[in-house]
């Protein structure tokens, strides 16, 4: 009996593939588990360079860029596992974290949902294992800058969850797919990721709708993994067009229809008021936001490509 599968989607992270499949390799002995990899067509030899390196891994090389969502679910039909273990590409696994997860898991197993504490590559903490869900005042916030101003503030940066180092078992709202298991069950009982999900947004919007369902997504802070963060995604811009996308999407589908118009509101005036700021401080002669000033101004004329459609969107069959 496999007891958890592990899934990695890479594009164009060959290095960082090769030392995440490394790790998994490394750190991961006494359990039973499988290793499924997807590679997105990436031009960087990718897919060549993992059938170099683990001949006996079960790859998927897709020609085509399937997205983060699509090709999980892809890898998932393949899986065997009682759990599935979805894991970035940029990533490395630490002190046998992926045993030290299945152990808490099956020690809880009620949660169905489970995270750990990711660091960064200098070992300092890496917030972004788990969220809290989106609010009308979380985007105020952000809207307004407050956000910014508060990093890690309870009040101001509410999604964040203040100042949590993420040292204790503390249930969540938002589980990262950086790193997150799901019971297999539970995974095919919400038909996997949404694929109108293409990246950014799915992890959250899975963890909402397991919520209706009794999950209570959980982190435990003895699994702990280092994450790069945004390894294949370079370009500030087109990273914020696929989050704000996300937002939208996820405002779209489980808001009511007043605080979701507002919601949305909110996110097209923060773009508008970052591009306008920095756009003025610019011209102010602080060349410091020269840069920033391009990327929002760039994101707010390219608004077409991440504001969604006007009407709601129809929930995912689940």
């Amino acid at each position: 009996m496999i007891e958890v599968s592990v899934i990695i989607i890479s594009y164009n992270t060959r290095e960082l593939t090769l030392e995440c499949i490394d790790s998994v390799y490394e750190q991961t002995k006494s359990i039973s588990y499988e290793l499924i990899v997807v590679d997105n067509a990436s031009n960087d030899g990718s897919s060549q360079a993992i059938k170099e390196n683990f001949p006996d891994i079960n790859l998927i090389a897709s020609k085509n860029n399937l997205g983060f969502a699509n090709a999980n679910n892809l890898a998932s039909k393949q899986a065997n596992g009682k759990y599935i273990l979805l894991l970035n590409p940029d990533t490395v696994v630490l002190n046998r974290a992926i045993q030290k997860i299945l152990s808490f898991a099956s020690a809880n197993p009620h949660h169905l949902i489970y995270g750990g504490r990711t660091l960064y590559g200098d070992h300092s903490l890496n917030h972004t294992s788990c969220w809290a869900r989106p609010t009308l005042w979380s985007y105020f916030c952000y809207a307004s800058g407050l956000t910014s101003i508060f990093r890690r503030n309870r009040l101001f940066d509410p999604e964040s969850y203040g100042d949590w180092q993420r040292n204790s078992v503390r249930e969540v709202d938002i589980v990262t797919g950086c790193f997150l298991m799901i019971e297999k069950q539970l995974w095919q009982h919400l038909n996997g990721f949404d694929p109108k999900f293409f990246m950014y947004g799915e992890d959250a919007d899975l963890c909402l709708r397991a919520a209706k369902k009794g999950a209570r997504p959980v982190i435990t802070p003895d699994a702990t993994i280092i994450h790069y963060c945004g390894a294949s995604e370079n370009i500030h811009a087109d990273k914020m067009i696929k989050l704000f996308r996300a937002k939208e999407q996820l405002v779209r589908r489980h808001w009511s229809p007043i605080p979701m118009r507002i919601g949305i509101a909110l996110l097209r005036i923060s773009v508008f008021l970052r591009a306008l700021i920095c756009k003025v401080l610019n011209l102010l002669g602080l060349k410091i936001y020269y840069e920033k000033s391009n990327s929002w101004y760039e994101i707010w004329q390219r608004r077409s490509e991440w504001q969604t459609l006007s009407k709601p969107v129809k929930n995912f069959p689940n």
